[in-house]
């Protein structure tokens, strides 16, 4: 009898920073003294307290909330980021390929969105 096939679980701060920086146009950087990544100039990742959990930017609400209803071990978010689109992911309980399409399909809704603050141009009399 063979062994079962089964998905892999847990995704190391290594594999996951090599996944990261796989998505064409990430550089790495810092965030709360953290890891962090970002898409061109707009946040897209960072790692949150002992490295066992990612802070992803998502393109929308219904992203998180369709990710969080299919794998709820994965992923969830705290009261800290209700109101922003974005969803905290498990690392030990995650797919190393499905987080490769997570990070895929994110940062290409992220991508396509304007950039957020612009400074308002000062006038030089």
């Amino acid at each position: 009898m063979r062994p079962s096939k089964r998905a892999v679980r847990g995704v190391s701060v290594v594999d996951a920073t090599s996944l990261i920086l796989a998505v064409p146009g990430v550089s790495e950087g810092r965030s709360y003294g953290f890891p962090a990544f970002k898409l061109g100039d707009k946040f897209l990742a960072r790692f949150r307290d002992d490295d066992t959990v990612l802070v992803l930017k998502l393109g929308s609400f219904p992203d998180r909330d369709f990710l969080m209803a299919r794998d709820p071990e994965t992923f969830f978010a705290t009261d800290h980021y209700r109101d922003h689109p974005t969803v905290l992911i498990r690392l030990a309980s995650m797919d190393p390929t499905a987080l490769r399409d997570v990070l895929s399909d994110a940062a290409q809704r992220i991508a396509a969105k304007p950039s957020g603050r612009k400074r308002p141009h000062r006038r030089r009399d």
